[in-house]
């Protein structure tokens, strides 16, 4: 009789095995990892597949996949009181802004806790995801392999496919993105060269600080299209970041507050030196550097404007003036791609890609995008916030609106977070994550209202 029962109890458990909703995670980057951690909470089968040996994506320095934007000197920009996963706290110990390999370290150490680990596949890429006629996923690794799923996941990240400006003309000498930058030594020596690095972003703040040492570089031009605002990592002996206005307030008047301390702190950028700003602070994604502003203005830096054209062994700027260059650091951003998606309705254009809540295309509610996005400050845990909804989602304990309700709720959402921000593809994703998250957890709120009247009414 016990046999028989325990018999019937594993076949039952096998039973609901079968019946759960199975889920493609693509890439175990932080993105992946943590929603693979929500989907084993709640005891949904899935499977995670990272093209490289190891998880860590783009804070994996070296990674061999190639994707990873590490170089060796790098230091979060984002504080470390505003990184940490909500059940995972960061090292007691850590500095206020910390290495690229303590994130690493903090990630292995996540991952390693829970037991994610062995639940990814490693060395193992998604090639091609197909949607079938019943909505299904025929997904196809890089092995050959195809397997079936009812979801999919995408956390491949998009800070890896760099983009390169197009200018009339050729250069010469060595020219590099930003996402290959690894040291001044190596695989370029940089130490007695005329460098010139196209962009203001945070890329190109760190860059220019490193190479304009004078051990390093003879010459450290840095080219700007736009006059930027340079914001400190410290405000008031603090992390700057960390002084964050409660999500009651009206995001209009939280900006213009936070304005008028940021002018009052670091004054105007044309004294250092720096082309005047073409817009306000917070009116584009800031720069974040505690280092940049000093290297102007101790003239180891230049700031010029934009580029016209590549002149052999040197460039024409827009004002006409031309100077020689050795090399060129590409700081100018990335492309948004999904390689494995082949469908047009579901490839970026431009860096534009319309999502309800940042995660969701409507007429796709079981394709689910983590990361996809310009948060300030961070990125690291506004994937663990998103896969709170997708969780919900597959489980069935919450319910999307119409698609003409969540079409409109895009548009208003980024009037939301886009509107005060001037056009640039590095914009068109951005959002302030406390006022993303409190937005989100109502829509999860209101998603599980629907799901329960959804259940009483059938």
């Amino acid at each position: 009789m016990t046999i028989q029962a325990t018999g019937e109890a594993n076949e039952a458990v096998t039973d609901r095995a079968r019946e759960l909703p199975t889920t493609c995670i693509v890439g175990a980057g932080c993105s992946g990892f943590t929603m693979a951690k929500r989907l084993q909470d709640a005891g949904l089968p899935y499977d995670c597949f990272e093209m490289s040996d190891d998880i860590g994506g783009n804070w994996y320095f070296g990674n061999p996949n190639g994707v990873s934007s590490c170089y060796e000197s790098l230091h979060i920009d984002t504080s470390k009181w505003r990184l940490a996963f909500e059940d995972f706290p960061v090292p007691a110990d850590w500095p206020d802004f910390p290495h690229h390999s303590q994130i690493l370290q903090y990630f292995h150490d996540y991952v390693d806790h829970f037991g994610i680990r062995e639940h990814i596949t490693f060395d193992t890429a998604v090639t091609d995801c197909e949607r079938l006629d019943d909505h299904r996923w025929r997904v196809t690794l890089s092995t050959g392999e195809q397997r079936h799923y009812d979801h999919l996941v995408v956390a491949n990240g998009h800070h890896w496919d760099a983009r390169v400006p197009e200018y009339p003309g050729t250069f010469d000498g060595h020219q590099v993105h930003s996402h290959r930058y690894r040291n001044p030594f190596e695989p370029y020596d940089f130490r007695g060269k005329r460098v010139l690095i196209v962009g203001a972003g945070n890329s190109a703040m760190d860059i220019s600080s490193e190479l304009s040492q004078r051990p390093i570089a003879e010459r450290c031009v840095v080219s700007m299209r736009h006059g930027v605002w340079v914001l400190p990592k410290y405000i008031d002996g603090k992390p700057a970041d960390k002084a964050s206005l409660p999500t009651w307030m009206p995001p209009k008047l939280g900006r213009a507050l936070a304005r008028r301390k940021i002018v009052k702190t670091i004054g105007r950028m044309e004294d250092y030196g720096l082309p005047k700003p073409d817009h306000r602070p917070l009116d584009a994604h800031p720069s974040v550097s505690g280092e940049f502003l000093t290297r102007v203005g101790c003239g180891d830096i230049s700031a010029r404007g934009a580029l016209e054209r590549l002149d052999g062994d040197g460039v024409v700027f827009a004002d006409g003036s031309r100077e020689p260059f050795d090399a060129i650091v590409w700081a100018t951003g990335y492309d948004v791609t999904f390689p494995f998606l082949r469908q047009p309705e579901l490839t970026p254009r431009d860096n534009t890609f319309p999502l309800f809540k940042r995660v969701v295309k409507p007429g796709f509610e079981n394709l689910f995008f983590l990361g996809l996005a310009q948060p300030l400050p961070t990125l690291v845990n506004f994937a663990e916030q998103q896969s709170k909804l997708v969780a919900a989602a597959i489980e069935g304990g919450y319910r999307f609106p119409s698609e003409a309700e969540m079409s409109a709720t895009i548009v208003a959402d980024e009037e939301e977070h886009l509107g005060h921000f001037y056009d640039s593809p590095r914009h068109r994703m951005q959002v302030d994550f406390a006022t993303y998250v409190a937005d989100l957890h109502r829509e999860i709120e209101a998603g599980a209202e629907r799901a329960a009247a959804g259940e009483l009414v059938s």
